[in-house]
């Protein structure tokens, strides 16, 4: 891969390492920015500025000032009330982790995925993307510019959060003329509080997810703001989260709100196959690869939820949990259980090979994993 020098030169450089709500958080921001206009221009901001953007124009970046190594410390930011993501929803995200090795070194997992996934979110969603080098570019410097935050090893990880946004003001449905990427951290343990302990679906059969030829597939804002009713009302009856179906059929399995699904029968993992209604998880791909690595059969298909029934383990998969066995998935008026009360062996397979090649406690034949040396101090 090109240096940072190199790859970031076409970007006028603005890193923000900002504390997000108190001196003491330890949340940190990376902010870029893109305006368009008629004929391509350029302004020195507090943000880093992207050229002018055109659905014609072969790459909506142009060249700037080369990349500085400077960050300085920032706040909240500001957005035009009549902005591309406050009023149309014109937003992206990812997730993605940094974790600790024994020897101080921090490892990335699958930057590139993020990056790719990312533009082809942008695509669907009318904006312009980062190249996947500068997005990598800007995940490693945002990680070592916040390597006091990533946890010792075997103690959590920092969580990454790139953003892409419609910040420029649109009052009309229309693609925003402005864009601002950023990236933020946080250190975190365990997505649920269960741990890796099995948690506790209800399938959800009157609210949908997704639809065909919506906006399902890619990592769009509106698309969790989405599921927080069902999820809140599952939370309130003492389940974890939700499984949701398709909308189309109303009995073949999607995805749980924020995690893919996996279901186990003897040496066959079965999981729902990716048609546009399903995130194409990171996690979820990684898995597959593993598990075929580790004799299992995988099948992506339709699942129907009658399937759950004959299950011999359920367990989901993302980059917050990782692996996440399931106990017990309730439908209508039926409730099924795994394991009784413990984690099932494949989901235990699976999430201690994948953890430890994350953490670098392996061999990575993979090539899946980044490592950034953080410079020592003096």
């Amino acid at each position: 891969m090109e240096s940072s020098g190199a790859v970031l030169a076409d970007l006028h450089p603005n890193y923000l390492r900002c504390p997000s709500r108190n001196p003491s958080s330890s949340s940190s921001t990376l902010l870029f920015t893109h305006h368009s206009s008629a004929s391509p221009s350029h302004k020195l901001q507090k943000q880093l500025l992207l050229a002018s953007y055109q659905p014609v124009f072969p790459s909506p970046i142009r060249r700037c000032a080369p990349l500085s190594d400077t960050f300085r410390v920032s706040g909240n930011i500001e957005l035009n009330p009549a902005s591309g993501v406050l009023n149309l929803g014109q937003g992206l995200f990812e997730g993605m982790k940094a974790y600790r090795k024994q020897d101080g070194n921090i490892l990335l997992f699958r930057p590139e995925e993020n990056a790719l996934r990312m533009r082809s979110g942008a695509e669907r969603m009318c904006m312009p993307s980062l190249t996947v080098e500068q997005f990598v570019e800007a995940v490693k410097a945002t990680v070592l510019a916040n390597k006091r935050w990533v946890p010792p090893p075997g103690k959590g990880s920092l969580y990454i959060r790139p953003l892409l946004m419609g910040s420029g003001a649109v009052l009309g449905v229309a693609p925003a003329p402005e864009y601002t990427f950023l990236i933020y951290v946080s250190p975190v343990g365990n997505y649920f509080k269960e741990g890796l302990a099995p948690i506790n679906l209800i399938v959800e059969h009157e609210s949908h997810r997704a639809t065909p030829g919506g906006t399902g597939g890619v990592k769009t804002i509106g698309n969790y703001a989405a599921v927080l009713k069902a999820q809140s009302a599952a939370k309130a009856k003492g389940y974890s989260d939700v499984l949701y179906l398709d909308c189309v059929h109303k009995k073949y399995l999607e995805e749980v709100s924020s995690c893919n699904i996996f279901v186990v029968k003897g040496d066959v993992i079965s999981t729902p196959a990716i048609k546009g209604t399903i995130l194409p998880g990171i996690t979820r791909k990684s898995i597959i690869d593993v598990a075929c690595s580790q004799g299992f059969q995988v099948e992506e298909r339709a699942v129907d939820v009658d399937e759950l029934f004959e299950a011999d383990e359920v367990f989901c998969t993302g980059t917050a949990v990782v692996v996440s066995p399931v106990g017990s998935i309730t439908y209508l008026d039926k409730r099924v259980s795994y394991g009784e009360g413990s984690s099932g062996a494949v989901s235990q397979k699976l999430y201690s090979v994948l953890t430890r090649l994350q953490m670098g406690l392996i061999e990575d034949k993979m090539d899946w994993t980044m490592e950034l040396k953080p410079a020592k101090a003096y």
